[in-house]
């Protein structure tokens, strides 16, 4: 396997971001519904608060990292056979996620940011993580506005993947096992991938 996309083919680096990025905002979806339904005095809601937060800046880093890449490393094209309808949708489906693994965690560290309480974020334990500046120096009655608007977006931008994230895949599986082309495949390593139509 090249470490550069192909035309056939994803590269090495490509595949390894989509599934570190995948298999991590899934993991911090599942967290989220978890403890947002926690007790607010449970004890293990801190750890789990901090736990969500290192998974989602390092969402973050991945994502910035996927899309210097795909600057850089032209995608594989969709397959010649598409109908224009498909085409436009699969587009819209990859850049709605692209807005998607970068804007959730930023504004979830711009709501803790933003956050009255000040709390540090440490990144899985090894170290605090800054808050941004200009929302951490705000005065505590911005602050708790901010906080709140911030909230509301990060929710609102979660609630969209997990819809989204469904429709991504099912899209892969539809090209699997209904247009029988290679779309899934050439993203999944060690597959073989012939020209598409």
């Amino acid at each position: 396997m090249t470490v550069r996309n192909t035309r056939l083919r994803y590269g090495a680096v490509a595949m390894t971001l989509h599934w570190l990025i995948a298999a991590f905002v899934i993991a911090n979806i599942c967290l989220g519904l978890y403890f947002a339904d926690l007790p607010r005095g449970d004890p293990s809601k801190f750890g789990l608060f901090q736990l969500h937060k290192s998974i989602g800046l390092t969402v973050l880093l991945l994502s910035l990292a996927r899309l210097l890449w795909r600057l850089v490393n032209p995608i594989p094209p969709l397959p010649r056979g598409m109908s224009r309808p498909l085409r436009l949708a699969a587009r819209a489906t990859h850049v709605l996620l692209y807005v998607l693994i970068v804007a959730i965690p930023l504004s979830g560290w711009a709501m803790v940011s933003s956050s009255p309480l000040g709390l540090p974020t440490m990144y899985f334990g090894l170290f605090q993580w800054p808050h941004i500046a200009f929302l951490a120096d705000q005065a505590r009655d911005q602050k708790k506005i901010l906080v709140e608007n911030f909230k509301t977006i990060h929710v609102f931008l979660a609630w969209s993947a997990i819809v989204l994230i469904p429709i991504h895949v099912l899209g892969a599986l539809y090209h699997q096992f209904v247009r029988g082309d290679d779309v899934l495949k050439r993203m999944l390593p060690g597959t073989d991938v012939t020209e598409s139509a």
